[in-house]
């Protein structure tokens, strides 16, 4: 089986398939239904048999057109085309055909694209996509081919999930791939505009788009250039970070590699965002990082987007040193250890890394904005933990960080403030003692932050129901702890800062 070529998906396909589908009842809870954990987890690790097994069984073959609709399109495997046609009565396994979804094989039709339901859940309740890629390599049976268009992975599922649930006029998607996050951002962009240096992903975007109802202008282009000169509300960008040696004979594969050495696709993606944000425009986006000798990689990005005039916030999820990152991409494209080219590779990428002194690769996700008639913020973290759909967290924290900015120390002191509905306090005592030996705030939601407090800023937190302002807060606990007034307040100012640029505090509606 093999991938499609550019241009043979056919959009007019889209509306029967879409129809069919919906009718079929092929969404995410059906096919996971069918499948079951541990089958859905082993064609998400590369492998097809325990999802060949458990498809074969009585009680999957009874589920009907979701169960052959997920042999075929999510597990990669042939079905009779009798079922394939009561599947889709609409389209038709000629119209499948045609529109470049199967191939025929005597009496069964083959995938020849992967075609899979996907749920998200955002403060406008439950959607569904079906996006459409290539074919995997389990399905293949062998390593991908360099401009091989990804569906919807762990990043893209990531980005989808930071978007800010709040309206824009005008969003643009670099290097959109399949279309991932145009079609989530359908959900409150008016204006669409997707980009992306490969045909083939365009073919996919524009299959995809149709399928599933969505507007959007998609333009053929490297990064920035098919929107020269124009400015955006929202600019989403997952674009191909992955830091991959460039030397002869080192595959590059289009979904994931930039061309560029080191982490300088990031670099350029961050600058060139300067110029098309409107003011008060946010970018987000996905990166790698190098954490080179004496410059840490997180610091390297922010000051990126300092020199640019925009706010900067940085969020590391994971740190990898160079050996685990080389193997992770070189089993990517397909290639396994054990094997000369396996090793080739590796000792690629090592000394690519060492020529730059990287100590360790950084990946985690920016947050850019334009400000408006202030001074660029910077902000540099490593994530805690956190829940999916972190969207809404990173738009209200987005808020309280202007609503500080516009907020001094003396109109601090006369803010009311209350604690966030999802956090709560943990005291912990060594036998015997009656005062604590440390407290804790844990976030229940967001980021899932734990922050150390000391006894006077968990006075303060406690205190904060709406009812009183920072200041008499602040004098009270200054009376309780015979502590001078002035210098309290100098201390926990700037704690009260910090819970509210991070959604612990809020300010009282």
């Amino acid at each position: 089986m093999t991938a499609i070529p550019a241009g043979v998906l056919d959009p007019s396909a889209a509306r029967p398939l879409r129809e069919d589908l919906a009718a079929a009842g092929f969404r995410s809870t059906a096919v996971a239904g069918v499948l079951g954990s541990a089958a859905e987890g082993s064609l998400r690790r590369g492998s097809t048999l325990a999802a060949a097994r458990v498809l074969a069984r009585p009680e999957a073959r009874a589920a009907g057109a979701v169960a052959d609709l997920t042999a075929l399109f999510v597990a990669g495997l042939a079905v009779p085309a009798d079922r394939l046609a009561a599947a889709l009565p609409r389209l038709g396994v000629e119209g499948a055909v045609r529109a470049g979804l199967v191939a025929l094989d005597g009496d069964a039709a083959v995938p020849r694209v992967e075609l899979a339901p996907h749920q998200f859940v955002d403060p406008d309740g439950v959607g569904e996509w079906w996006v459409a890629s290539d074919l995997g390599e389990a399905a293949t049976g062998g390593p991908l081919r360099a401009d091989h268009v990804l569906g919807v992975g762990g990043a893209s599922r990531t980005l989808a999930g930071l978007q800010l649930p709040r309206r824009a006029e005008s969003v643009l998607d670099l290097g959109t791939g399949s279309g991932i996050q145009f079609l989530r951002a359908a959900r409150y962009g008016r204006r669409l505009v997707a980009t992306d240096v490969s045909e083939r992903a365009l073919a996919y975007a524009r299959f995809n788009a149709a399928l599933n109802d969505v507007d959007v202008d998609l333009r053929a282009g490297s990064l920035f250039e098919p929107v020269t000169g124009e400015r955006f509300d929202r600019i989403l960008s997952n674009p191909p970070f992955v830091i991959t040696p460039r030397r002869p004979g080192v595959p590059e594969y289009e979904y994931r590699d930039g061309g560029l050495e080191g982490d300088a696709l990031v670099e350029t993606v961050v600058r060139g965002v300067a110029g098309h944000l409107l003011p008060g425009g946010v970018a987000q986006l996905l990166a790698n990082w190098e954490d080179r000798a004496g410059a840490d990689g997180r610091d390297r990005v922010a000051a990126w987007a300092l020199e640019e005039g925009l706010d900067a916030w940085v969020v590391e999820r994971e740190v990898q040193d160079p050996v685990l990152y080389a193997e992770t991409w070189i089993r990517d494209g397909g290639i396994r250890p054990g094997t000369p080219e396996y090793d080739r590779l590796l000792a690629a990428w090592l000394d690519d890394f060492a020529a730059r002194e990287v100590r360790s690769v950084g990946f985690g996700y920016v947050t850019l904005r334009r400000p408006e008639r202030r001074r660029p913020s910077r902000r540099v973290e490593r994530e805690q933990g956190g829940a999916g759909g972190l969207g809404g967290h990173l738009a209200a924290c987005l808020e309280a960080q202007d609503w500080l900015a516009a907020t001094d120390d003396d109109a601090l002191l006369t803010a009311r403030l209350v604690v966030a509905g999802d956090v709560t306090e943990e005291r912990h005592h060594w036998p015997g003692e009656e005062h604590p030996a440390a407290i804790e705030l844990r976030q229940g939601g967001g980021f899932a932050r734990v922050v150390p407090v000391d006894a006077a800023a968990a006075g303060l937190v406690g205190a904060c129901d709406g009812e009183l302002t920072v200041g008499a807060i602040v004098d009270a606990l200054a009376d309780l702890l015979e502590s001078d007034p002035a210098e309290l307040r100098a201390e926990l100012l700037p704690v009260a800062r910090e819970l509210v640029a991070t959604g612990l505090l809020m300010p009282a509606a």
